[in-house]
Protein backbone atom coordinates (compact mmCIF):
# COMPACT_ATOMS: atom_id res chain seq x y z
CA UNK A 1 0.00 0.00 0.00
CA UNK A 2 2.84 2.38 0.92
CA UNK A 3 4.57 1.59 -2.36
CA UNK A 4 1.39 2.29 -4.30
CA UNK A 5 0.97 5.66 -2.57
CA UNK A 6 4.58 6.63 -3.27
CA UNK A 7 4.29 5.58 -6.91
CA UNK A 8 1.12 7.60 -7.40
CA UNK A 9 2.68 10.60 -5.70
CA UNK A 10 5.78 10.58 -7.90
CA UNK A 11 3.73 10.16 -11.06
CA UNK A 12 1.46 13.06 -10.24
CA UNK A 13 4.28 15.25 -8.98
CA UNK A 14 5.75 14.90 -12.48
CA UNK A 15 2.82 16.88 -13.89
CA UNK A 16 2.50 19.40 -11.04
CA UNK A 17 4.95 22.23 -11.64
CA UNK A 18 5.83 24.88 -9.10
CA UNK A 19 3.96 28.14 -9.73
CA UNK A 20 7.02 30.07 -8.57
CA UNK A 21 9.33 28.49 -11.16
CA UNK A 22 6.93 27.78 -14.02
CA UNK A 23 5.32 30.81 -15.67
CA UNK A 24 3.63 31.50 -19.00
CA UNK A 25 6.09 31.90 -21.85
CA UNK A 26 5.96 33.75 -25.17
CA UNK A 27 8.37 32.53 -27.86
CA UNK A 28 10.19 30.71 -25.09
CA UNK A 29 10.55 33.92 -23.06
CA UNK A 30 9.04 33.85 -19.53
CA UNK A 31 6.34 36.49 -19.13
CA UNK A 32 8.04 37.84 -16.05
CA UNK A 33 10.83 40.18 -14.94
CA UNK A 34 11.31 43.83 -15.85
CA UNK A 35 10.03 45.58 -18.95
CA UNK A 36 13.50 46.54 -20.21
CA UNK A 37 14.61 42.90 -20.07
CA UNK A 38 11.54 41.71 -21.96
CA UNK A 39 12.01 44.40 -24.60
CA UNK A 40 15.65 43.36 -25.18
CA UNK A 41 14.66 39.72 -25.55
CA UNK A 42 11.92 40.56 -28.07
CA UNK A 43 14.32 42.74 -30.07
CA UNK A 44 16.73 39.79 -30.10
CA UNK A 45 13.90 37.75 -31.64
CA UNK A 46 13.73 40.23 -34.52
CA UNK A 47 11.01 42.63 -33.39
CA UNK A 48 11.38 46.38 -33.92
CA UNK A 49 10.39 49.01 -31.31
CA UNK A 50 7.82 51.56 -32.48
CA UNK A 51 5.85 54.39 -30.90
CA UNK A 52 2.38 55.61 -31.91
CA UNK A 53 0.36 58.18 -30.00
CA UNK A 54 2.64 57.86 -27.01
CA UNK A 55 2.15 54.08 -26.88
CA UNK A 56 5.22 51.93 -27.37
CA UNK A 57 5.05 48.53 -29.02
CA UNK A 58 7.19 46.15 -31.05
CA UNK A 59 6.48 45.31 -34.65
CA UNK A 60 7.19 42.13 -36.56
CA UNK A 61 5.79 38.79 -37.63
CA UNK A 62 4.24 36.12 -35.44
CA UNK A 63 2.80 32.84 -36.66
CA UNK A 64 2.86 34.09 -40.25
CA UNK A 65 0.98 37.32 -39.48
CA UNK A 66 2.19 40.92 -39.14
CA UNK A 67 1.63 41.92 -35.51
CA UNK A 68 2.20 44.55 -32.87
CA UNK A 69 3.39 43.36 -29.48
CA UNK A 70 2.52 45.29 -26.33
CA UNK A 71 4.21 44.63 -22.99
CA UNK A 72 1.83 44.91 -20.03
CA UNK A 73 3.48 45.95 -16.76
CA UNK A 74 2.64 46.65 -13.13
CA UNK A 75 5.27 48.77 -11.36
CA UNK A 76 7.59 48.04 -14.28
CA UNK A 77 7.17 44.28 -13.75
CA UNK A 78 5.89 42.33 -16.75
CA UNK A 79 2.61 40.50 -16.19
CA UNK A 80 1.20 40.18 -19.73
CA UNK A 81 2.14 40.15 -23.41
CA UNK A 82 -0.52 41.22 -25.92
CA UNK A 83 -0.03 40.30 -29.57
CA UNK A 84 -2.35 42.20 -31.94
CA UNK A 85 -2.84 41.78 -35.67
CA UNK A 86 -1.29 44.79 -37.42
CA UNK A 87 -3.99 44.75 -40.10
CA UNK A 88 -7.76 44.42 -39.88
CA UNK A 89 -9.86 41.85 -41.74
CA UNK A 90 -13.46 41.45 -42.81
CA UNK A 91 -15.98 39.51 -40.72
CA UNK A 92 -15.75 36.48 -43.00
CA UNK A 93 -11.95 36.41 -42.92
CA UNK A 94 -11.65 37.02 -39.18
CA UNK A 95 -13.80 33.94 -38.51
CA UNK A 96 -11.45 31.88 -40.67
CA UNK A 97 -8.42 33.26 -38.84
CA UNK A 98 -10.04 32.69 -35.43
CA UNK A 99 -10.87 29.06 -36.25
CA UNK A 100 -7.37 28.39 -37.60
CA UNK A 101 -5.88 29.69 -34.36
CA UNK A 102 -8.19 27.46 -32.34
CA UNK A 103 -7.14 24.43 -34.37
CA UNK A 104 -3.45 25.30 -34.02
CA UNK A 105 -3.69 25.56 -30.24
CA UNK A 106 -5.82 22.40 -29.97
CA UNK A 107 -3.26 20.43 -31.99
CA UNK A 108 -0.33 21.77 -29.96
CA UNK A 109 0.63 19.31 -27.22
CA UNK A 110 1.98 22.16 -25.09
CA UNK A 111 -1.56 23.43 -24.51
CA UNK A 112 -4.76 22.25 -22.87
CA UNK A 113 -8.09 23.70 -24.02
CA UNK A 114 -10.63 25.15 -21.62
CA UNK A 115 -13.41 23.63 -23.73
CA UNK A 116 -13.33 20.92 -26.36
CA UNK A 117 -14.68 22.96 -29.27
CA UNK A 118 -14.16 26.72 -29.38
CA UNK A 119 -14.48 27.27 -33.13
CA UNK A 120 -17.12 29.52 -34.73
CA UNK A 121 -19.75 28.27 -37.15
CA UNK A 122 -20.08 29.75 -40.64
CA UNK A 123 -23.56 31.00 -39.72
CA UNK A 124 -22.37 33.02 -36.72
CA UNK A 125 -23.28 36.69 -37.20
CA UNK A 126 -20.39 38.32 -35.39
CA UNK A 127 -21.30 41.95 -36.08
CA UNK A 128 -24.89 41.51 -34.89
CA UNK A 129 -23.99 39.54 -31.78
CA UNK A 130 -21.25 41.96 -30.75
CA UNK A 131 -23.40 45.04 -31.31
CA UNK A 132 -26.76 43.82 -29.98
CA UNK A 133 -25.84 41.20 -27.38
CA UNK A 134 -22.36 42.51 -26.51
CA UNK A 135 -21.02 39.02 -27.12
CA UNK A 136 -17.32 38.29 -26.73
CA UNK A 137 -15.63 35.90 -29.10
CA UNK A 138 -12.67 34.38 -27.34
CA UNK A 139 -10.89 31.06 -26.94
CA UNK A 140 -8.97 30.04 -23.83
CA UNK A 141 -6.08 27.60 -23.49
CA UNK A 142 -3.50 26.81 -20.83
CA UNK A 143 0.18 26.11 -21.27
CA UNK A 144 0.97 22.75 -19.75
CA UNK A 145 3.27 22.69 -16.70
CA UNK A 146 6.99 22.54 -17.44
CA UNK A 147 8.21 19.33 -15.81
CA UNK A 148 11.84 20.46 -16.09
CA UNK A 149 11.11 23.40 -13.77
CA UNK A 150 9.02 21.55 -11.23
CA UNK A 151 9.74 21.77 -7.53
CA UNK A 152 8.97 18.28 -6.26
CA UNK A 153 9.62 19.15 -2.62
CA UNK A 154 7.20 22.07 -2.68
CA UNK A 155 4.57 20.01 -4.49
CA UNK A 156 4.87 17.11 -2.05
CA UNK A 157 4.72 19.52 0.89
CA UNK A 158 1.52 21.10 -0.40
CA UNK A 159 -0.13 17.71 -0.92
CA UNK A 160 0.88 16.64 2.59
CA UNK A 161 -0.57 19.87 4.00
CA UNK A 162 -3.89 19.08 2.36
CA UNK A 163 -3.94 15.51 3.70
CA UNK A 164 -2.84 16.51 7.22
CA UNK A 165 -5.97 18.63 7.56
CA UNK A 166 -7.98 15.40 7.67
CA UNK A 167 -5.53 12.68 8.67
CA UNK A 168 -2.60 12.16 11.03
CA UNK A 169 0.92 11.51 9.75
CA UNK A 170 0.65 7.92 10.99
CA UNK A 171 -2.55 7.41 9.00
CA UNK A 172 -0.95 8.85 5.84
CA UNK A 173 2.01 6.52 6.23
CA UNK A 174 -0.42 3.59 6.46
CA UNK A 175 -3.05 4.70 3.95
CA UNK A 176 -6.55 3.27 3.72
CA UNK A 177 -8.68 3.38 0.59
CA UNK A 178 -10.24 6.62 1.85
CA UNK A 179 -6.80 8.25 2.20
CA UNK A 180 -5.78 7.09 -1.26
CA UNK A 181 -8.93 8.67 -2.69
CA UNK A 182 -8.21 11.92 -0.85
CA UNK A 183 -4.65 11.82 -2.13
CA UNK A 184 -5.83 11.41 -5.73
CA UNK A 185 -8.24 14.33 -5.30
CA UNK A 186 -5.52 16.54 -3.75
CA UNK A 187 -3.14 15.81 -6.63
CA UNK A 188 -5.83 16.47 -9.23
CA UNK A 189 -6.82 19.77 -7.61
CA UNK A 190 -3.18 20.85 -7.42
CA UNK A 191 -2.51 19.91 -11.04
CA UNK A 192 -5.55 21.94 -12.15
CA UNK A 193 -4.43 24.87 -10.01
CA UNK A 194 -0.99 24.86 -11.63
CA UNK A 195 -2.48 24.54 -15.10
CA UNK A 196 -4.87 27.46 -14.60
CA UNK A 197 -1.98 29.76 -13.65
CA UNK A 198 -0.68 29.70 -17.24
CA UNK A 199 -3.56 30.94 -19.41
CA UNK A 200 -3.18 31.96 -23.04
CA UNK A 201 -6.28 33.35 -24.70
CA UNK A 202 -7.29 35.31 -27.76
CA UNK A 203 -10.32 37.30 -28.82
CA UNK A 204 -11.85 39.09 -31.78
CA UNK A 205 -11.85 42.89 -31.50
CA UNK A 206 -14.03 45.13 -33.68
CA UNK A 207 -12.27 48.29 -34.83
CA UNK A 208 -14.92 49.65 -37.19
CA UNK A 209 -17.56 48.59 -39.71
CA UNK A 210 -16.48 45.20 -41.06
CA UNK A 211 -13.01 45.74 -39.57
CA UNK A 212 -11.77 43.19 -37.08
CA UNK A 213 -8.51 41.96 -35.66
CA UNK A 214 -7.40 39.34 -33.15
CA UNK A 215 -5.49 39.99 -29.94
CA UNK A 216 -3.64 37.15 -28.21
CA UNK A 217 -2.79 37.42 -24.52
CA UNK A 218 0.08 35.58 -22.81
Amino acid sequence: MKKLLLTCMMALIAVCASAQNDVTTFLGIPVDGFRSEMKKKLIAKGYTPKTLGGNEYLEGEFNGTDVRIYIGTNNNKVYRIMVCDANTQSEANIKIRFNKLVEQFQNNKRYTALREDQTLSDSEDISFEMMVHKKNYEAIFFQNPNVEKMDTLETQTRINEILLKKFTLEQIQNPTKEIEEEFDKACTDLAIEMLYKKPVWFKIIELGFNEYYIAIFY
